[in-house]
Parts: structure tokens; C-alpha cells; sequence
């Protein structure tokens, strides 16, 4: 039986490429005050950021409870027998401890190792598909693996922000405090480096910002996945894509929205490239 792919909902994954690799998304939460809310399921990202804006209380993040993955484990081997779950960085997360520690509850025998993808976005997606892609070209669990390591240096994200002061209040900012000294002034520009979130640069303007994204792709000799992100800003999406249309077909650019989790650390005005191939 196929190995089946297991990821967390800040992989960022459009709904039709779960649907057609058969990749089962584990949410996160987010909570206002008293609700908690299943990361993209409870609260959509429109929904979200017109909370986030005028809410005086900054929404939490938590990872999910181990029952949620042993649950989803237990569903997957009854028609498994190898499950392969790759999450977000550990370093920004504690989801990768709390779906290994799930598989002690798991009331099905089966085979489920975790992997930690050190990147989150659809940095970690573009390698959650690339196994997912394996599995269902009937690779084991030790090939699907090989491919997860593979591909684990193969990418890279930028993102622009209007503002870190999320990602400050949220203690997720890492190296890239060095930016906050001109942070009125400035569009920052970060990328993440050993599982950790780090500056790549800083705009003096938001089409600067968007320079920058476009030269970090252009960069590339040779691109396999390429996919646009944004949170509350679908004109500097657009205007993105058509750019980048120049060095990657449109329409095998991905496009997708930040969920509420990420959107908790960032803000609304977030744009970002992910991309996976060579230098």
C-alpha cells in the first residue's frame, strides 16, 4: 500500500494540491480571547485579518493536542501500512516534538516517522509535494524520505513585510531584530536560515520590496516550483506574478494565501516567494 503524506496547515498548501496528492493537513490553532479556531478550517484568512486589524488583543498560536495527530494516523493506516508526517521548522514550533510523541498513542500498528522540514510557507510545502509526488509514483518509506532530505536544501523563501512588529511581539523574530532599528522606515525583507527566521534585506519603499522578491527568483538557473503568497495584499500578488511570468511560466505559478497561524506572526501586507530548484 502507498506511503501516505502527513504536514501541518502552515505549509500553506492550496486546497486542489492536498486534494490531488492526497496529503492530509493537520491545523494548528489560533485563539481570540476565549475561541479557539482550526488554522484555515474555523476562521477564513479574509475573516482573520479583519480581526487581527481591529482587535485590540493580539491573537495566540498553539500547536495541536497529540490526539489530533494520533487520530490522523490511526485514520491513515487502515489503509497504510508507512506514514510520513514533515512539519515546520522545530525552532519556531513545537509541533514537530507533538507529532512524534502522537505516535505513542496511536491504537493502529503502524510505521510513521516525522521529519522536521526547517523551512514553514510553501518552502515546506514544495517539499511536502515532492514526497507526496514520490508516494504516489509508489516509493517506499525510505525513498520518500531520500527525496524529503534531497529537497530539504533545494528551497528557499523571501518575504516583505509592512512591519515585524508582529513577528516581535510574537518572539519569532530571531536575527532579523537587527531590522526593527529602522522599522517605521523600512520594508523588511527576511528569509529563514537553519530553521530560523532571518533579515535577507531591507526596501525603502513597498515596489523596491518587490524588486527584491523578483531579483531573488530571477537568481535561479533553474526553477522546479515557484509559488506567490500574501496576506491581505492580492494587487502586489498579481502584480508579482505578472513579473515573474517573465522567468517562470504563469500558470505553473502556485498561489496562496498565508493561513491565520502565520498571519498571527506577520500582519496583514506580507508577500512572499518560495521557491525550489538551483542556484
Amino acid at each position: 500500500m502507498p506511503v501516505k503524506v502527513v504536514t501541518d496547515s502552515v505549509s500553506d498548501l492550496p486546497p486542489e494540491v492536498v486534494q490531488e496528492l492526497g496529503i492530509t493537513v493537520i491545523p494548528l490553532n489560533v485563539r481570540f480571547g476565549e475561541k479557539v479556531y482550526r488554522d484555515g478550517i474555523d476562521l477564513t484568512t479574509e475573516q482573520f485579518y479583519e480581526r487581527l486589524v481591529h482587535n485590540r488583543v493580539l491573537p495566540v498560536t498553539s500547536v495541536p493536542t497529540p490526539v489530533t495527530f494520533a487520530e490522523a494516523y490511526d485514520k491513515l493506516a487502515e489503509e497504510a501500512d508507512e506514514i510520513l508526517a514533515i512539519v515546520l521548522t522545530s525552532k519556531l514550533s513545537g509541533t514537530y516534538e507533538v507529532a512524534r510523541q502522537s505516535i505513542g498513542l496511536m491504537k493502529r500498528k503502524c510505521r510513521v516517522e516525522v521529519v522536521d522540514s526547517q523551512w514553514a510557507v510553501m518552502a515546506e510545502g514544495f517539499i511536502v509535494m515532492a514526497a507526496a509526488r514520490a508516494a504516489q509514483a509508489g516509493a517506499s518509506l525510505e525513498e520518500a524520505l531520500e527525496v524529503v532530505r534531497r529537497n530539504i536544501p533545494r528551497v528557499d523563501m523571501r518575504a516583505a513585510f509592512d512591519t515585524l512588529e508582529y513577528l516581535r511581539r510574537g518572539g519569532r523574530i530571531g536575527a532579523a531584530q537587527a531590522l526593527l532599528g529602522s522599522i517605521l522606515k523600512i520594508n523588511p525583507i527576511i528569509t529563514m536560515k537553519d530553521g530560523l527566521v532571518e533579515p535577507a534585506g531591507r526596501a525603502h519603499s513597498r515596489s523596491k520590496a518587490i524588486d527584491h522578491l523578483y531579483q531573488f527568483v530571477a537568481s535561479y538557473a533553474h526553477i522546479e516550483e515557484l509559488a506567490i503568497e500574501e496576506a491581505a495584499c492580492p494587487e502586489d500578488a498579481n502584480l508579482l506574478v505578472k513579473r515573474l511570468s517573465a522567468v517562470f511560466p504563469k500558470e505553473r505559478i502556485y498561489r496562496s494565501k498565508t493561513t491565520p497561524v502565520i498571519g498571527t506572526h506577520t500582519g496583514p501586507g506580507l508577500l512572499l516567494v518560495a521557491v525550489m530548484g538551483d542556484k
